[in-house]
């Protein structure tokens, strides 16, 4: 093979790395029904060989993003969103702009539930602490 040849020559190509439903249930610690049902939700697009899935490094990562986010407590259309924008173009101000906002209501979610649980608990305290003197007064006239 001549010089000019080789310096023409394409390079030999890439392993582009891929997995299967099986592995990535094992790697994220699911099942193989909850990762075909973020299939059908849209988050996921496996290639298909015959009836076998094949997931791709953008699957994976759309999978990590998309159980982060569950983690979080968004919905999985909100995920998806984020996800989706998070695959456009560089420009990550518009993504980031909906992140703080899905973020912001949720943190409101979060902090009235946690003054919910709050009030809860001071009203299950009143409770006990009113069966104690009850039943502290019933010993008191039996004895």
């Amino acid at each position: 093979m001549s010089a000019h040849a080789v310096a023409h020559a394409s390079p030999p190509p890439v392993a582009v790395p891929t997995y299967t439903i099986s592995e990535l249930a094992k790697e994220f610690d699911l099942t193989t029904r909850a990762i075909r049902f973020y299939e059908d939700c849209g988050l996921l697009s496996p290639q298909r060989s015959g009836r076998k899935r094949i997931y791709t490094a953008r699957d994976r990562t759309r999978l990590k993003l998309t159980l982060r986010g569950k983690r979080l407590g968004l919905t999985l259309a909100e995920v998806k969103e984020l996800v989706d924008m998070y695959e456009s173009p560089r420009d990550t101000q518009p993504q980031l702009r909906k992140f703080l906002v899905v973020l912001a209501a949720h943190r409101a979610q979060l902090e009235q539930q946690l003054a919910d649980l709050h009030a809860n608990l001071e009203e299950v305290r009143a409770h006990e602490k009113e069966a104690r003197r009850l039943l502290a007064e019933g010993a008191r006239r039996k004895g």
